[in-house]
């Protein structure tokens, strides 16, 4: 035997190798499940292969050499699918189904082995316990017989005792010294018994069984490098007919023959007429009356005075002909939204900009975690090979940064959209600080078209008083009407006078008339409209701009937005 038996090093450690056995089994099946994984991966990536090929549409330009090439380079990755699931099919067949079936028989003879192990331990203990018990017997007897020793010779030296009594007590002391022979042959027997099935125990049952044991262990490692070897060689046989397809690619390639391809084209259309010639020039003004001495035929200008044949002015065609306007003065936007929402106005266009930052800015956190969480699984894999290969996340890990990238990119380009809005919005408040500049706004106030004034009991806005500024279109125009659903009105908080007039042709916008005086039960929110009621009770939004706006102060009910 050589320091490598078990038996010689580990004699006294049956529940260690019990462990160890198991721990065996364990990584066994651990392996098993890898190579079921790898190989679904492999029979995924075949029939993604397989149902990703294009079919071919172009059935009339099949002879173009690009399309026979690119029909060949179907037909090589096809080839390569079938090479694919047949990697697959060797390591489910050649490792995984053979790991499964040894596994099994692993586990029976591990449990045979054991049983005998402890039967024998079970016997060899029932042993002991007959040789402890024989042996406490005797102990007790011979006290016993001790005790009645004493007894026969105290009546024997006492002269008062009767001769009865000498004679039971020595009769009481043969007895238990006869027992006390029997006890000792007894425990005798059973002590030779107990070392003679110890030494069988140690010496031929348990090296049988710890022999089973190692060998069973020994073999099971001897399959995983078995295993080991096949899954390698499963994708090495495959390597020389993948070489090929992708030689069969790359010829593939080689054949595209551009003038092979226009001669086609040529061949494909040609009608064979042959260019048309020149238009010959005709005169129909022989006929024409001619004026007296210059002989020159008599035209009249072209005039733009509306005149029956006269012919349009042009800057007339052009004033007909303009694009027709959203309510308001916005040109209606036509085909998709542009993707810097341009059509808005800048408030609302600065808020979707904010909105999609936000959003990009949770999806790069999701990429970053992401990222973070492959890391620290590709250290894990590397710690620990058995529990994978770090070289499989590292194209995931690329993903990732790609990904993070391009959400990066389009993070700065927003970012650039929003700082020209609000650059925008900034000069534009600074043009209106400055042209009320004796005016005081309050403190977190915004001027849009004036700047308020403090007094003691009101609020004055007042906008310049010329040409009608455009109304501020909102994409909240048409929720106007949802907002007149409530059965208890709105309390005034302050009044306006229209500076212009505005028709209000929009659902949920007011009609008023220049210098009409309205009340105000909603304050601009900052899209540019603010909510009025007439004195007939009737309610509904007018431009901010349009209106000289006076806010009470003390108002109950009066709502402040921010």
């Amino acid at each position: 035997m050589s320091n490598s038996d078990w038996l010689i090093i580990l004699s006294d450690q049956f529940e260690n190798l019990d462990k160890h056995t198991q721990w065996g089994i364990d990584f066994m099946e651990r392996y098993a499940k890898f190579v079921k994984e790898r190989l679904e991966i492999e029979q995924n990536y075949a029939k993604q292969l397989r149902f990703n090929l294009p079919i071919g549409k172009c059935v009339a330009h099949l002879w173009f050499t690009t399309c026979l090439s690119f029909y060949s380079i179907l037909n090589e990755l096809n080839d390569y699918a079938g090479q694919r699931e047949l990697v697959a099919e060797e390591m489910g067949h050649k490792v995984y189904g053979e790991l499964m079936r040894y596994s099994q028989d692993l586990k029976a003879e591990r449990k045979h082995h054991l049983q005998e192990g402890r039967k024998a331990q079970q016997y060899l203990d029932h042993c002991w316990k007959l040789m402890d018990n024989s042996k406490k017997k005797f102990e007790r007897e011979c006290r016993e017989a001790e005790k009645s020793q004493v007894t026969y010779e105290k009546l024997d030296n006492d002269i008062n005792a009767t001769k009865s009594e000498v004679e039971k007590a020595k009769s009481q002391y043969y007895l238990r010294t006869h027992m006390a022979d029997e006890n000792k042959n007894e425990y005798a027997a059973q002590l030779q018994n107990f070392n003679a099935e110890q030494r069988k125990h140690f010496n031929n049952a348990i090296p049988h069984i710890f022999k089973n044991l190692q060998d069973m262990d020994e073999r099971r490692t001897v399959k995983l490098g078995e295993t080991y070897r096949n899954f390698a060689e499963a994708e090495r046989r495959v390597i020389p007919i993948i070489s090929k397809c992708l030689e069969g690619m790359v010829s593939a390639a080689k054949a595209v023959d551009e003038r092979r391809d226009s001669g086609i084209v040529v061949e494909s259309f040609k009608s064979g007429f042959e260019p048309p010639g020149d238009f010959p020039f005709e005169d129909f003004s022989q006929n024409l009356n001619r004026s007296g001495s210059d002989g020159t035929i008599s035209t009249s200008a072209p005039r733009g005075d509306g005149t029956p044949g006269s012919r349009p002015d042009p800057r007339h065609v052009m004033n007909k002909t303009k694009n027709k306007l959203w309510p308001f003065g916005t040109k209606k936007p036509k085909g998709p939204s542009p993707e810097d929402f341009s059509h808005l106005p800048p408030e609302q266009r600065r808020k979707r900009l904010q909105q999609r930052i936000d959003e990009l800015q949770k999806e790069l956190q999701k990429e970053v975690d992401q990222r973070d969480a492959l890391n620290k699984m590709k250290d894990v894999y590397e710690k620990n090979p058995q529990l994978g290969d770090p070289n499989s996340l590292h194209p995931k890990i690329s993903e990732t940064i790609c990904n993070m990238e391009k959400l990066r990119s389009e993070i700065h380009r927003n970012e650039k959209w929003l700082a020209e809005v609000e650059g925008k919005q900034s000069s534009r408040g600074d043009r209106r600080h400055s042209a009320d500049n004796h005016h005081h706004a309050p403190p977190g106030r915004e001027s849009p078209e004036g700047s308020y004034t403090d007094d003691t009991n009101q609020e004055h806005h007042t906008p310049h008083r010329s040409q009608p500024p455009p109304a501020v279109p909102t994409s909240e125009h048409h929720e106007f009407d949802d907002e007149f659903d409530d059965d208890d009105p709105l309390p005034v908080i302050g009044h306006c006078k229209a500076l212009y007039s505005f028709d209000g042709h929009d659902e949920g916008t007011l009609v008023m008339a220049e210098d009409e005086v309205l009340y105000i039960i909603e304050q601009d929110k900052g899209d540019g409209w603010t909510r009025a009621r007439k004195q007939s009770g009737e309610e509904g939004y007018v431009p901010t701009t349009y209106v000289e706006i006076t806010m009470e102060k003390n108002c109950k009910g009066a709502v402040t937005y921010i």
